[in-house]
């Protein structure tokens, strides 16, 4: 009977804990880089997704995502609804492989955050046009429609949960070589290409800003974008670290390679602004660390330091110049989710079939790179293509039902005087009481002010 691990315990709610935090500094994150007149619509598209998941999760989502096998293995059963059958205080349901095994609390908790933080992720690809209350209803169906099922695929191992789990988890990797298993050590994919790929499925249906390309907008606040990047960085220690649930060996590597490719990914980015447009910006180097740590979630514990700088670099590199693929297709992801989460997303899952090693975890496979062949890149190859393509295609179906039923988008005039005032009846800042020479400051007063603060010129995100 195993024992509960009070240092396991600990450090999963720690970082349960920091994954929360996650989720406001991505909304300040996000929120710097939108216009003035629509960074409270944004912090507030951020802020409910802890509402409405956490809410979801109790009811029945962490049921779907983490009780056995129902329904042909899509999702789990109904075993935990209303977080039910979970133990008492005094005989707690154990999960996790001894010695770290930790209360199923605990652990309900923690990958709630990640449930949290993966919709709000799409936001990022709808600034100063979206309704709020389409928004939410969008939220509450694509999460469970599309992350739960996922969620179960990708996260409830058989040996975790003691149960019958997800078929990407447990089953895929068997299908390609005899001791075959998909790598994935924090959600690369179910997090990010899921959120990328339906970040993108989204824009489609609710179509482009009034007067994008041409006006492309400019981010209000830099100093937002940079605490946001560093709030995510310094939480995203828990999201990888703590997905090995335990105190241990793992959760050092996963720490150590987190910060190392981030620190890389950085690198890479500016490196491809100072080549493709003469300088390196503040929100590169911020767009870049968010890059080397989508990288990184799934590989985290996987390749060694060497492994974890060049997945990084590599990161920002390739997503720098995915930018320009909304500019070169016509879709308008405004703070490219497409180009960081799901290109950087792709990259970090396939990048294990390269750089993975067993030498410093045993539960690894061995990447190309260190003699295990071209079978790990494959088996990564088909679990990001199968989250990748139904979460596009679910989510475009779940968006169009909402935007022929609720509405998703605001109306021409809502989004040219400014969402927040529409939405919220709210405003951001108050420039009413500044004045210059006993008349009004009308550049302050401008609904579209803030826009002018920042000489960079990019387009909400990365240039």
């Amino acid at each position: 009977m195993p024992e509960l691990n009070a240092g396991s315990t600990a450090w999963v709610l720690v970082s349960a804990a920091l994954v929360m935090l996650m989720t406001p500094g991505l909304a300040f994150f996000y929120g710097g880089m939108v216009r003035s007149r629509s960074v409270l619509n944004m912090l507030m598209m951020n802020f409910m997704c802890l509402a409405i998941v956490g809410v979801l999760w109790c009811l029945y989502g962490f049921s779907l995502a983490f009780g056995e096998d129902a329904f042909g293995g899509l999702v789990g059963d109904f075993k935990f609804l209303g977080l039910g059958n979970m133990g008492t205080a005094d005989a707690p349901t154990l999960i996790g492989i001894a010695p770290d095994t930790i209360p199923i609390w605990a652990f309900a908790m923690f990958q709630l955050m990640f449930a949290v933080i993966t919709p709000a992720l799409i936001s990022g690809a709808l600034p100063d046009r979206v309704k709020f209350w389409g928004w939410s209803l969008f939220v509450a169906l694509w999460v469970t429609i599309v992350y739960f099922p996922v969620a179960h695929w990708v996260f409830a191992f058989d040996e975790t949960t003691a149960a019958a789990g997800g078929w990407i988890a447990n089953t895929l990797g068997g299908l390609i070589t005899e001791d075959g298993s998909t790598l994935d050590f924090a959600g690369g994919t179910a997090v990010h290409i899921n959120a990328g790929a339906a970040g993108l499925a989204i824009a489609l249906v609710v179509g482009k800003r009034r007067g994008w390309p041409r006006d492309p907008g400019r981010p209000h606040s830099l100093p937002f974008v940079l605490l946001g990047a560093a709030l995510l960085w310094f939480g995203w220690f828990g999201f990888n670290a703590g997905s090995a649930l335990g105190a241990g060996v793992n959760a050092g590597i996963a720490f150590t390679n987190t910060m190392l490719a981030t620190c890389a990914a950085i690198i890479g980015w500016l490196v491809v602004e100072q080549a493709r447009d003469g300088k390196p910006t503040t929100l590169g180097a911020a767009s870049g660390a968010i890059t080397g740590l989508v990288a990184i979630t799934p590989a985290c514990a996987f390749v060694n330091p060497m492994g974890a700088l060049a997945i990084g670099v590599i990161a920002g590199i390739l997503s720098a110049l995915a930018v320009s693929l909304k500019f070169r297709l016509g879709f308008d992801d405004s703070l490219d989710v497409v180009a960081v989460h799901l290109v950087g997303g792709l990259w970090g899952t396939l990048s294990l079939g390269f750089f993975a090693t067993s030498s410093l975890n045993p539960n690894s496979a061995d990447g190309l790179f260190y003699g295990g062949g071209f079978s790990q890149l494959i088996i990564q190859l088909i679990a990001a293509v199968a989250v990748m393509a139904y979460s596009f295609v679910a989510t475009l179906i779940i968006a169009t039902v909402v935007k022929a039923t609720v509405g998703l988008r605001v109306s021409d005039e809502d989004e040219s005087t400014g969402i927040d005032e529409s939405q919220h009846a709210e405003s951001g800042y108050d420039y009413s009481g500044l004045r210059i020479g006993g008349a009004s400051n009308s550049v302050f007063e401008s609904s579209s002010a803030g826009d002018r603060v920042a000489a960079t010129p990019r387009e909400g995100s990365t240039p």
